[in-house]
């Protein structure tokens, strides 16, 4: 199809792939100027056969943070702006250290349909999210299935997201096999293509390796420091999150601690390290190396849930607030794992919810792990600002 706007071809016969079924779909994205008020875009189909389905076209325009689209007023990502690590704590425009509470997706080669403009408006606004992670498997039928689908797709959810004044993390969800070096090379392309078209915005954080398992953390710090400086040449600024050993438990899950990053740590600045656990799963010594090494490194929880480490069982909720306490008196920033209607109990809505579009605020939705961490996320934030 040839793509204008306001009469100027801006993609002369774009070629749109089949996507082999009709309940398959893709996203294409292209870049325009546009104009205050009205606009017109128009689609021509350049072949015989026609055009491809058209199921919907969104505009956002948010390339200029403070632009239309960007973080408003009042929102998280406006009051706090840029964020930046300062010492062992994460902190907004004015130097401060802050924490964010928000949710994580499912894979989104699964669970797309849970990530809407109803339930994203939920997010930002009835559950009072400050951050919504984005996570997109690289294997298990997700990335390196169809590089520029799921590419399109970030590029869309970080649009919406910074719309509704949330930040967004970046996940690169690799998880099988566990040597992120194993996906160095699309991560590069990933990363590189990400952080060159949004390194404007103020609203962001790259996540390059979810769970490193199976691996030496020396291996990890390889991969670490081979793709930050390809990032950098894009976005010298955006802060960066490091997985950590053994399913980033600072490698307690494999016997180890904190100290092998403390002697070793990455040759990069601007970075965190992450942390993940499962309350039924993971018992004091867990809780005590966060503890500790908090004190020495800094840390993100950027996945966290109430139940067993596969995320399934029963919730077990004092554990959860003893975690929770002491990332608040940390200033530990964390998400939850996960917002999506999946079977296990660490989704939060109840199967069958995204696949009928909600309903998205309030509780009846929800299964107890949801009704449980939307409460924790909805206490006010305390963001200071002089």
């Amino acid at each position: 199809m040839d793509i204008t706007v306001n009469g100027t071809n801006i993609a002369a016969a774009r070629a749109f792939a089949g996507t082999g079924a009709w309940t398959n779909w893709s996203t294409a994205t292209l870049n325009a100027t546009l104009k205050t008020g009205a606009n017109i875009i128009r689609a021509t189909a350049t072949t015989s056969n026609g055009g491809p389905n058209v199921d919907h076209l969104s505009v956002d325009t948010a390339d200029d943070p403070g632009g239309p689209g960007g973080p408003g007023a009042g929102t998280p990502a406006g009051i706090n702006g840029r964020l930046k690590v300062c010492g062992t704590k994460l902190c907004n425009q004015y130097g401060n250290p802050i924490q964010l509470r928000g949710m994580s997706s499912h894979g989104t080669q699964w669970y797309s349909q849970c990530l809407t403009s109803g339930s994203l408006d939920a997010l930002a606004t009835d559950w009072r999210a400050d951050v919504l992670r984005v996570s997109t498997y690289v294997q298990e039928g997700g990335y390196e299935s169809d590089p520029r689908r799921f590419t399109d797709l970030v590029h869309s959810l970080i649009e919406q997201a910074t719309a509704r004044g949330l930040y967004v993390i970046v996940d690169w969800h690799q998880l099988t096999p566990g040597d992120p070096n194993h996906n160095l090379a699309r991560a590069k392309t990933f990363f590189t293509e990400i952080a060159q078209r949004h390194r404007a915005k103020t609203n962001l954080i790259y996540e390059i390796a979810n769970e490193p398992n199976g691996v030496a953390w020396s291996r990890i710090k390889s991969y670490a420091e081979q793709l930050i400086p390809v990032v950098r040449q894009q976005d010298p600024n955006t802060p960066i999150l490091v997985g950590t050993r053994a399913w980033s438990s600072l490698g307690v899950s494999d016997g180890s601690d904190e100290n092998e990053i403390t002697a070793n740590p990455v040759n990069a600045t601007n970075i965190m390290y992450t942390f993940h656990f499962y309350a039924a799963s993971h018992d004091d010594e867990y809780l005590n190396t966060l503890s500790r090494a908090a004190d020495k490194l800094p840390l993100f929880v950027t996945e966290f849930g109430t139940q067993n480490s596969a995320g399934e069982g029963a919730n077990d909720f004092t554990m959860s607030k003893r975690y929770l306490d002491l990332l608040a008196s940390k200033k530990i920033s964390w998400v939850n794992w996960n917002f999506s209607d999946d079977d296990r109990s660490g989704a939060v809505f109840k199967p069958g919810t995204c696949n009928a579009g909600g309903p998205w605020t309030g509780t009846a939705q929800l299964k107890p792990a949801g009704t449980w961490i939307r409460d924790q996320i909805r206490t006010p934030d305390n963001f200071p600002t002089t």
